[in-house]
């Protein structure tokens, strides 16, 4: 059974620069005024939800917030 993929909404502290848009492909990057990156993107499963948690871990960014979003509006 294939699954509908939830949309996320990840919130890191800092400013990450353009070249990290291929480690997150298929994930808008957006700086907040506040210092914050916001990743959003469509995540298949819990497992894929995972795995992109471990490979903002591994990289050493540090989480603020992960959201699911459900068709609300982001920030």
């Amino acid at each position: 059974m294939m699954q509908t993929p939830q949309t996320y909404q990840i919130k890191l502290e800092g400013h990450l620069s353009p070249m990290w848009e291929a480690e997150f492909e298929g994930f808008t990057i957006t700086l907040a005024e506040n210092g914050i990156t916001c990743l959003t993107g469509p995540v298949i499963d819990q497992a894929a939800l995972h795995g992109l948690l471990r490979k903002i871990r591994d990289l050493g960014l540090p989480l603020v917030s992960v959201t699911r979003l459900d068709g609300k509006q982001t920030e």
